[in-house]
């Protein structure tokens, strides 16, 4: 199977380099998929599949007026580009899509079905990319949340801060569960080689939902901290008097059953954490 990878210098896309060793990586400064021009002209023949791992995703950035211009570029321009060349040249499209596109207000588990219902710009874009995406016949749309993976990320943050002895504040209305860029990358490459049928897939870490909150102490926790160094506040304490704050979903829970049944069953996000944060040499590839 030849694959090409887009975004591949993100965290996601140096995960897929890792599951897709034999796929042509390209990050901006080789095919800027933003320019429909380099899209087009990109020499596309023999490819059987493109991961877009290329998005922009500063969500708080993508609030600020003077941003919109890229963030749609990025989030539904590109995907728009890519969709047209995989309908020419007969590839298929992977596509990461997130809950954002959703307001967190769903009772439970999130399906894929539900009707997007983005609170920010940035959950609008990715709402509107997921609609280029899946208009064409042969694509996988996999929705995740919570990303973490090599470069600035959740973890990586509480890690350095339990270490140098801070004590922060951290949100404990919003649920969800973390997904490790190398259990995603691993997710999508058995989508692909097992030719599981078109559509949209949730995919993230399994196990009991948590809190961002809950995921700090367990960072704290491994660190030799204790729990309770994490004060708790609910998400309008935290943001309060704070400006160009995009609105988040209070429920990140996305449905894995229809991943499941595909045949791929993540892991638990506890086990992911305790291997991210095991010491290099120890069974891990990083260490935040």
């Amino acid at each position: 199977m030849n694959a090409v990878i887009v975004g591949a210098g993100g965290q996601l896309g140096r995960a897929l380099r890792r599951e897709f060793p034999d796929a042509v990586a390209l990050d901006r400064a080789a095919l800027d998929v933003t320019d429909p021009g380099a899209v087009r002209a990109y020499d596309w023949s023999g490819v059987d599949v493109v991961l877009n791992a290329a998005a922009w995703t500063a969500v708080d950035a993508a609030e600020h007026p003077a941003n919109l211009g890229a963030v749609r570029a990025a989030n539904v321009d590109a995907v728009g580009h890519l969709a047209d060349a995989a309908e020419k040249h007969g590839f298929a499209l992977v596509h990461l899509s997130s809950e954002y596109v959703f307001d967190g207000s769903h009772d439970g588990p999130i399906p894929e079905g539900l009707e997007p219902s983005p609170l920010s710009v940035y959950g609008r874009s990715k709402a509107d990319g997921d609609v280029r995406a899946i208009a064409i016949e042969r694509h996988w749309l996999v929705r995740t949340t919570w990303v973490v993976g090599e470069g600035g990320n959740f973890v990586r943050t509480m890690a350095g801060l339990a270490d140098r002895g801070i004590s922060p504040s951290v949100v404990d209305d919003q649920i969800g569960r973390l997904t490790f860029a190398s259990e995603l990358a691993a997710g999508i490459r058995h989508l692909v080689e097992s030719q599981a049928p078109y559509g949209t897939y949730n995919l993230t870490g399994d196990g009991e939902p948590a809190s961002w909150a809950d995921v700090a102490a367990a960072v704290f926790t491994a660190r030799g901290r204790s729990a309770a160094d994490v004060t708790r506040v609910i998400t309008t304490e935290y943001y309060a008097g704070k400006t160009g704050i995009a609105p988040r979903p209070l429920n990140s829970v996305l449905d894995l059953a229809k991943i499941r049944a595909a045949g791929f069953r993540p892991r638990d996000w506890r086990a992911g954490l305790t291997e991210h944060l095991a010491p290099v040499g120890a069974g891990t590839a990083h260490r935040p």
